[in-house]
């Protein structure tokens, strides 16, 4: 495990030095795609016999992902997101930041399905309508990391980049709530009613909300009595 996940940040400083000098993207661009073409040089080692599958599948089939991106690296992505917004800018935008965060995920997350729906048979590939659903909820919600990156780079208005940035904060909530939805009726599940709904999001985003502002309130007031940085970044790290 240990090995892999070295494996894994090697070759992600690798890549992110690869950006920086010869590609030039936003780094979460770049390493996507560098991400994406180290896919395609491994499907093509296993193509002409080398078999590379199989400590892969072993490493996959060991992980949890669902724990591991929910639990740990989504709360790493948020906080720094959050680090870089302005609470002053958040709050005047804080309705058109609402309504995208919630309506607009839920919107991107059907369009996204829908039209996935209908260009699959186009490449000769087909599947369920509430599969192409599931998909949408999973890549609507934004990441904020990758969205400062490149509003930095496109030099936007102050005012677009904090609904735009704000938005990937918080859409995470419904998104996780349309997700769970969509994959309780994919299962036949016969519990997925509007109180169940109603009762996870307010579980996932309000109470997540009210959760981090609880602690970083807390961490707040400790960390204005510290002047050590060793103690800072424990605090910080505890925080996230």
């Amino acid at each position: 495990m240990f090995k892999f996940v070295a494996i894994f940040i090697c070759i992600a400083a690798v890549a992110s030095y690869i950006n920086y000098r010869y590609i030039k993207l936003p780094s979460t661009i770049g390493l996507m795609i560098i991400g994406l073409a180290l896919s395609l040089i491994l499907i093509g080692i296993s193509a002409i016999g080398i078999d590379i599958e199989g400590p892969i599948a072993e490493f996959l089939g060991r992980t949890d992902f669902g724990e591991t991106l929910m639990e740990g690296m989504l709360s790493f992505l948020l906080f720094a997101g959050a680090l870089k917004i302005n609470l002053n800018d958040l709050a005047e935008q804080k309705f058109i930041i609402g309504i995208l965060a919630t309506a607009g995920v839920v919107a991107t997350a059907f369009m996204v399905g829908t039209v996935l729906y209908f260009i699959l048979p186009l490449f000769n590939l087909s599947t369920s309508y509430i599969y192409c659903l599931i998909f949408g909820a999973l890549i609507s919600p934004t990441d904020p990391v990758a969205v400062l990156s490149i509003m930095k780079t496109l030099k936007v208005p102050k005012s677009l980049e904090t609904k735009i940035a704000g938005e990937s904060l918080f859409n995470d909530g419904i998104g996780i709530v349309v997700f769970i939805v969509l994959v309780g009726i994919a299962a036949g599940e016969g519990t997925t009613t509007v109180g169940s709904v109603v009762s996870l999001f307010l579980m996932e985003a309000v109470g997540g909300v009210i959760f981090g502002l609880i602690i970083g309130y807390i961490a707040f007031r400790m960390l204005k009595n510290v002047d050590d940085h060793t103690v800072e970044i424990l605090l910080t790290l505890a925080l996230v």
